[in-house]
């Protein structure tokens, strides 16, 4: 089938407007002046690319120390949100698979509840908890935050892999002698792993890009990457140092969704469990 000049031209502007400002933010990455942000200086010439951006990230230059801090703070908020998440969210995607009942219909309501929620509206109500419970905001109560909504992502996650799950294997595997423990180990978390890896993939790109919900419920001194850099885009010349290390975010980033792709591909196989 011929495509039509239409379906191309429609699809290279999509492609354009989705992929084109993440190519600038990459190429920003290399202007040579942060003052003026043009690649070409005062009479006009083309300055070139400078990579002296990637060195000051590099050489803890005092100018872009605070946002390192500010980008370490994100990755530590969001590895432990995205591990509390795994957890919190994988019991209770195997409750919603196990158990059907009244309780359960409010379980799925209370999880499904933040993916339709506004973030702004979370995060006024989480500052209104921590104000009625006297509690300082600060790295915990963000991280408190970002858990709230990552659950429900790695809990739907989970549940759709769920759906296709063969329930006589775990029987098989209480039929050939093994305990609970050693059937959910060997059993079921083998063939739920591309499920739970994909919903913390997940839940990691939502905690560490966030700035609504962490913007209500940070304190001083606990700027995350996100709320930093959107107080210093109109002001800063240190401003391309942004968009470097947003560069090697990027490649981070496609480095894990990657990681997710193969483990997706791969079936785990069905291991016979040992007598006990």
């Amino acid at each position: 089938m011929r495509r039509s000049f239409f379906s191309v031209t429609v699809l290279a502007l999509v492609l354009a407007f989705l992929y084109v400002p993440i190519l600038l933010v990459v190429a920003y990455g290399f202007i040579p002046n942060g003052m003026t942000m043009s690649f070409f200086d005062a009479s006009g010439d083309f300055a070139g690319f400078s990579t002296k951006w990637y060195a000051r990230l590099f050489s803890d230059h005092r100018s872009v120390r605070a946002l390192l801090q500010s980008f370490w703070l994100s990755l530590t908020i969001a590895g432990l949100a995205t591990l509390a998440s795994c957890v919190i969210g994988t019991t209770s995607a195997l409750a919603l698979h196990r158990w059907k009942d009244r309780l359960q219909s409010v379980h799925h309501a209370l999880v499904y509840t933040p993916l339709i929620m506004p973030d702004i509206l979370i995060g006024i109500s989480l500052l209104m908890l921590f104000v009625a419970l006297k509690v300082e905001c600060g790295f915990w109560t963000i991280l408190v935050a970002h858990v709230t909504f990552c659950v429900s992502y790695v809990t739907m996650t989970v549940l759709a892999r769920l759906q296709d799950f063969d329930d006589r294997i775990v029987e098989a595997a209480y039929d050939l002698g093994a305990g609970p423990w050693y059937t959910f180990f060997h059993v079921e978390l083998p063939i739920l792993m591309p499920g739970i890896v994909a919903g913390g993939l997940l839940a990691f790109t939502l905690s560490i890009d966030d700035v609504v919900i962490t913007s209500f419920v940070n304190g001083a001194g606990t700027n995350t990457f996100p709320t930093y850099v959107s107080s210093m885009t109109k002001h800063s010349r240190n401003l391309p140092a942004v968009f470097a290390l947003s560069t090697l975010m990027l490649i981070f980033t496609c480095a894990l969704a990657g990681l997710s792709k193969l483990l997706s591909r791969r079936q785990p196989a069905t291991r016979t469990p040992k007598g006990k």
